[in-house]
C-alpha cells in the first residue's frame, strides 16, 4: 500500500488539476479584458459560419471543429498559452488523413469544404498577432461563400449575412487598439458599411452580365431525391414522406386546370422483370416505329413552371404539353413518343420556363402499329393467379370480345368492391422472393399504395390482351392562397397507367381514383402522422401551421423567382421595363464599369467629407491650435496637447499653467482610458467645452513672453 507523501508545515499542498477546474468560475462577460472578450466574438461567429455545414459534413470534422473552438475559448478566458505548433501540425495530418478516408480525395466540393472547416478551426489556435486574424477572417470569408455550393435558400443567404456581419464587426475591432471601440459600436459601424454597400451591390446584381449558374460544381449530381427511371412496389410510397417542393406552377393564362387534371408527366414504365418497372426503348426501325401523336382539345392555358433540380433526365410537365422554349446552358429536351419529355442530363440547376398545355386531349395511333406488342409482353413464370384469373374471364362470354374501356372499367369496379385499401404502410411483398407481388396484392392483402394499384392494373390487362403502360409523375398541387401558385411537392409523386384503345388510342386510367377519389379529386396525398411539435400546433391553432407555410412558401418562391432565377432574360426584361431596350453584354459591362467608378468617386468623396466632420474633437482642436499659431508658438496637424502645453510653459513659465491644465484635460478627454460602466466616450459637446477653455486660458496669457536667448519679446 502506498503511503502519501507529508506535506511540510507552514506550506499548502499544490492543488491538483481537477481542483483548479472545479474552482474556476466565469468571471461574467464585462470583467473578461477586451481581448479575450474580442476572441470570444470571432469564434462565435465561426461557429455560427460553420454550423449549417454540419448536416453535410463528416462526423468527426464537426466535432473536431466543436472541441477546437470550445478549447481556444477556454484558453481567452483564462489567459492560458496557446498550444505549440507541433501539435497544431499533427493534428492537421490527421485532418487530412480523416479527410482522405472519408471521402477517398483531397479535391472536390465535399473534401474541400472539409478541409477548409478543420484549418479554420485550427487557425483559432494561432491568434497571437494582427495577421493570424486577418487570415481567420479571409478564412471565414470563403467558408460564408462555400455554402451556396450547397443550397441557395433564403435561410442560408440570412444566416450567411449575419455571418458576413460578424466576421466584419471583428475586422473592425482588429484594426482599432485594444478597448477602442466597444462591441456595440464595432458592430453598429460594421452594419452601417453594408447598408451604405447595399446600393451598390443591388445595381451590380441588376447590371452584372448573366454568363450561367454562379453556384455549382462539375460532379454536382442535382436533387437527391424525386422520381426515378424506374419503379419497385413501395418506392413512390417512400417520396409520400419527402415534403420538399418538387416544382411551383403559375397560371398566366387561361382557366386553371381542376386538380383531377393536374398530371405532370415523368418517365413512362412499360418493362417489366417481374420486380421491377423500367423504360422501354423502340425494338422497329426508326422509318416504322411511332411518333408523336397529339391531338388537343378545347382551350390551352399557359402555365410558368420553376422545377426544381432533378435526379434523372426528364421534365415533368403536363401530360398534353407539345413544345418546351429552348433552354441555356446546353440543356436539351426532346418529346418522346409516349409524351415524357427527356433531357440529355440531369435538371442539376432550378428551371424556369413558360409552356402551353392543353388539360383536354388525345394522344397515340388510333389503328394498331408496330410496336404496341411492347407493351403486352409479360415475364414468364410469375404472377400465375392472375394469368390465370384473366385467362379465366376472357372465357367467360360475357366478356370474351369486350373492348379495351369495358374491360378497364371491369377492373376499376373491382378495385372499388372487392375490399381493397389505399395506405402508405401496406407490408412487403414477395417477401420469399418468388416475384408473385401482384398475385399477392391482387387476391390477398388487397392493401397497397398508388404503385401497387397501378402495376397490377397494367398487368391484368395485358393478361385480357390490352397493351398497357405504367406513367410516372406528380398529380395534384397545393395552392397557396397569398400568391395564387400552385406548389407540387415530392409528396405529390404519383403512378397511373394507360391503355390503348383502339379508334382513340392511349387512355389514362388511374385505378387510386377507384379506391381513394379525395386523393385525385382534391389532391391530398397520403400523409405521414404528424410529429409531437406539428401535432401540438394543430391542436392548439390548426390554421397556424397552414398560414405559416403558406407565407413561407410565398416568400421562398419570391427569393426563387427575383433572385436564383435572374437570368439573363429576366434582366433584359426588366432593364427593357425600365425604358433601356435590350442591351448587349458589352453594354452592360460598360455600365458596370460606369456605376462601380462612380460609387469610388462617390466613396472618395464621402471619406474627404467625412474626414473634415465626423470628429469633433479634431474641429475643436484645429481652433485651439491655430489660437496657439497666434501667439507664435508653432502648432502644426501633428502636434497633440500634451506637447503644446509643454511649449506653453517653456515660454510663459507659471503664467501659462491655466493654459497648460485645459490643455491636458482636452488631452485626456481624447486619450485615458475610459471605464465600461460609464458609458461610451462623449461626442462634440464636451469637447467644445474644453477647447473654449483652453481658448480662455491662450487668450489670457501675458502681452510678452521669454524668447529662447532670455529676453522678452512681444507677441501680440
Amino acid at each position: 500500500m502506498a503511503v502519501p507523501q507529508s506535506v511540510p508545515s507552514g506550506r499548502a499542498a499544490p492543488p491538483s488539476a481537477r481542483a483548479r477546474v472545479l474552482a474556476w468560475r466565469w468571471p461574467g462577460w464585462r470583467h473578461l479584458p477586451r481581448e479575450a472578450r474580442d476572441t470570444l466574438f470571432l469564434l462565435l461567429v465561426i461557429a455560427w459560419t460553420v454550423a449549417p455545414h454540419a448536416s453535410h459534413l463528416p462526423a468527426w470534422c464537426s466535432a473536431l471543429a466543436a472541441v477546437v473552438l470550445l478549447w481556444r475559448g477556454a484558453l481567452a478566458v483564462r489567459s492560458a498559452p496557446l498550444p505549440g505548433r507541433w501539435l497544431l501540425v499533427a493534428v492537421l495530418l490527421l485532418a487530412m488523413g480523416l479527410t482522405f478516408a472519408s471521402h477517398r480525395t483531397l479535391a472536390g466540393k465535399d473534401a474541400g469544404v472539409t478541409l477548409l472547416v478543420a484549418l479554420v478551426a485550427l487557425k483559432t489556435l494561432e491568434l497571437r498577432a494582427r495577421r493570424d486574424a486577418f487570415a481567420v477572417f479571409f478564412l471565414g470569408f470563403f467558408l460564408v461563400l462555400t455554402h451556396f455550393l450547397y443550397s441557395q435558400s433564403i435561410a442560408i443567404a440570412a444566416a450567411m449575412l449575419l455571418s458576413v456581419w460578424g466576421l466584419m464587426t471583428a475586422l473592425v475591432l482588429a484594426h482599432m487598439p485594444v478597448g477602442l471601440p466597444r462591441l456595440r459600436e464595432a458592430g453598429a459601424l460594421a452594419a452601417r458599411f453594408a447598408l451604405l454597400g447595399a446600393p451598390v451591390m443591388a445595381v451590380l446584381f441588376v447590371l452584372f452580365p448573366r454568363v450561367g449558374p454562379l453556384w455549382g460544381m462539375p460532379q454536382d449530381a442535382g436533387a437527391r431525391t424525386g422520381l426515378s427511371g424506374r419503379m419497385e412496389l413501395g418506392s413512390i410510397a417512400e417520396l409520400a414522406l419527402d415534403d420538399s417542393i418538387a416544382m411551383r406552377v403559375k397560371v398566366l393564362a387561361g382557366t386553371p386546370p381542376p386538380p383531377e387534371s393536374l398530371y405532370f408527366r415523368g418517365p413512362v414504365l412499360g418493362g417489366f422483370d417481374g420486380t421491377t418497372w423500367r423504360q422501354i426503348g423502340p425494338s422497329f426501325p426508326p422509318l416504322l416505329g411511332p411518333r408523336v401523336e397529339l391531338r388537343p382539345l378545347g382551350a390551352p392555358v399557359e402555365l410558368e413552371i420553376t422545377l426544381e433540380p432533378m435526379r434523372i433526365a426528364s421534365i415533368p410537365v403536363l401530360d398534353a404539353t407539345p413544345a418546351l422554349p429552348p433552354f441555356d446552358d446546353g440543356l436539351r429536351a426532346a418529346q418522346r413518343e409516349d409524351l415524357h419529355w427527356a433531357t440529355n442530363r440531369p435538371v442539376a440547376e432550378r428551371l424556369r420556363f413558360v409552356a402551353r398545355a392543353w388539360p383536354r386531349f388525345e394522344h397515340g395511333p388510333r389503328a394498331p402499329v408496330v410496336g404496341l406488342q411492347d407493351y403486352l409482353d409479360l415475364p414468364p413464370n410469375h404472377n400465375p393467379r392472375l394469368l390465370a384469373w384473366a385467362a379465366g374471364l376472357r372465357r367467360d362470354p360475357r366478356w370474351a370480345e369486350a373492348d379495351a374501356g369495358t374491360l378497364a372499367a371491369l377492373l376499376m369496379r373491382r378495385i372499388r368492391r372487392e375490399g381493397y385499401s389505399y395506405t402508405l404502410t401496406p407490408g412487403l411483398y414477395d417477401e420469399d422472393g418468388s416475384g408473385d407481388a401482384i398475385d399477392e396484392f391482387w387476391f390477398d392483402r388487397k392493401a397497397g399504395f398508388c404503385e401497387h394499384f397501378a402495376a397490377a392494373f397494367v398487368v391484368a390487362l395485358r393478361a385480357l390482351d390490352v397493351p398497357a403502360r405504367i406513367v410516372t409523375g406528380y398529380q395534384g398541387a397545393e395552392r397557396n392562397p397569398l400568391d395564387g401558385t400552385l406548389i407540387v411537392r415530392q409528396s405529390f409523386a404519383h403512378a397511373w397507367a394507360e391503355y390503348w384503345q383502339a379508334g382513340r388510342g392511349w387512355v389514362r386510367a388511374d385505378p387510386t381514383a377507384a379506391i381513394a377519389p379525395e386523393r385525385i379529386e382534391r389532391s391530398r396525398p397520403l400523409a405521414p402522422p404528424p410529429g409531437f411539435v406539428a401535432a401540438a400546433f394543430e391542436g392548439v391553432a390548426p390554421d397556424l401551421l397552414v398560414q405559416a407555410r403558406a407565407f413561407w412558401d410565398a416568400v421562398e418562391n419570391g427569393w426563387n423567382q427575383w433572385v436564383l432565377n435572374y437570368s439573363r432574360g429576366t434582366q433584359v426584361d426588366l432593364l427593357e421595363r425600365l425604358g433601356f431596350g435590350a442591351p448587349s453584354r458589352q453594354e452592360l459591362a460598360m455600365a458596370l464599369a460606369a456605376v462601380c467608378s462612380l460609387a469610388a468617386l462617390g466613396g472618395a468623396l464621402w471619406a474627404a467629407r467625412e474626414r473634415r466632420r465626423s470628429d469633433p474633437w479634431l474641429r475643436a482642436y484645429a481652433r485651439v491650435r491655430a489660437a496657439a499659431r497666434d501667439l507664435g508658438v508653432p502648432a502644426g496637424e501633428a502636434l497633440p496637447p500634451r506637447t503644446l502645453a509643454a511649449a506653453l510653459r517653456a515660454r510663459w513659465g507659471e503664467a501659462a499653467a491655466p493654459a497648460a491644465e485645459a490643455l491636458l484635460e482636452f488631452d485626456r478627454l481624447r486619450y485615458a482610458p475610459r471605464p465600461a460602466a460609464q458609458g461610451p466616450r462623449p461626442a462634440g459637446l464636451q469637447a467644445r467645452l474644453r477647447a473654449t477653455q483652453a481658448l480662455r486660458a491662450l487668450r489670457a496669457l501675458p502681452a510678452t513672453a521669454m524668447a529662447p536667448d532670455g529676453r522678452e519679446v512681444p507677441v501680440r
